[in-house]
């Protein structure tokens, strides 16, 4: 008997979970500053995140969603954090970055000409907006 409220109690505080275990963990990282130290706080994040949880053998997907001064972070001629922005597109397939279609089309309109984003990068219509649907999917949104 003592064993089995032992198995009970176990599983009541949520520390056998076998359906979750398969699932990856999710994380969605916003950048909405144009801010170089928030911008690197972003990939320290994204970085960290991802080495925890490879280190435990679990997958993890992570998305950079920036909009309004944090889509400079991904534009070609101007990102701060250009290079380590590279080297994370190509060493870590697990992380994406992507650039809000709104705030590309206010640049354009303000600088004669769409900038150009650093190749790799995905465009989505409304930057909050994708948070707003990830976070419905189960997705932990933060704000470094």
């Amino acid at each position: 008997m003592v064993g089995g409220l032992f198995a009970a109690a176990f599983i009541a505080t949520g520390f056998v979970v076998p359906s979750l275990a398969a699932e990856p963990h999710r994380l969605a990282l916003q950048i909405s500053d144009d801010d170089p130290v928030k911008m690197r706080a972003v990939l320290d994040v994204a970085a960290n995140v991802s080495r925890h949880y490879s280190g435990q053998g679990e997958d993890v997907e992570i998305v950079v969603v920036a909009f309004n001064g944090g889509l400079d972070m991904l534009l070609d001629d101007r990102s701060p954090v250009k290079e380590r922005l590279v080297n994370f597109l190509k060493s870590m397939p697990n992380v994406s970055f992507i650039a809000c279609g709104n705030t590309l089309e206010t640049l354009a309109a303000k600088e004669g000409r769409r900038p150009p984003l650093i190749d790799g990068i995905s465009v989505t219509q409304v930057g909050v907006a994708m948070l707003l649907d990830l976070a419905e999917k189960n997705w932990t949104i933060v704000r470094p």
